[in-house]
């Protein structure tokens, strides 16, 4: 368990290069930050379709949120961009393969993460979409707050507002579109 955990490390103090590639400074935000934005922003989404009536396995839903990056320990945070260059097949392939050798070291464990991995990446259940889902709304949390901050050009964020499927319905398209709504009523006011 201790290789994993002293890897995981890496992740603290790997900078998100989106933020890096628009000129903002290091230390902007960790890939380990956003992961935990993803988490809570998982959390509070299952708790409010929760009271909403729809049943979510909010555990599964936070193991997928706290794992979903761990590939980037080996490959890094690639951006947007890279997928350009590469192609989105050896990039997945790249990150695929390097989440699989991360958690080889935990045994038995590793095979419930790389199911786990698996199912976020296909988007196979309402948990995988609901942490898509949470990765885009903190990143939009995050683009809001440096934009308060005072940076500028991050407009091309905002685009996944119109342009994200996330192949939810009924209370949680709802709670969806209402996010949204606030995040771009949120940076209209300022």
């Amino acid at each position: 368990m201790l290789p994993i955990l002293i890897e995981l490390q890496r992740l603290k103090r790997l900078d998100r290069t989106g933020w890096t590639l628009r000129g903002l400074p290091n230390g902007t935000e960790s890939v380990a930050a956003h992961s935990f934005g993803v988490a809570v922003t998982a959390m509070t989404l299952a708790d409010e379709l929760q009271a909403r009536g729809v049943s979510v396995n909010t555990e599964r839903l936070l193991r997928m949120a706290l794992l979903h990056d761990w590939a980037e320990t080996r490959v890094g945070d690639l951006p947007k961009t890279a997928t350009s260059y590469f192609g989105s097949e050896v990039r997945r392939r790249a990150e695929t393969e390097a989440f699989a050798d991360v958690v080889r070291v935990v045994g038995r464990a590793g095979s419930l993460y790389r199911d786990l991995y698996d199912e976020y990446e296909e988007r196979r259940s309402l948990e995988a979409r609901l942490v898509k889902a949470a990765d885009v709304i903190d990143l939009l949390v995050q683009v809001l707050a440096l934009e308060r901050a005072g940076a500028r050009g991050l407009e091309e964020f905002w685009g996944v507002v119109e342009a994200g499927n996330f192949d939810l319905d009924g209370p949680a398209h709802e709670i969806l579109e209402e996010l949204f709504g606030a995040l771009l009523e949120a940076r209209r006011e300022f």
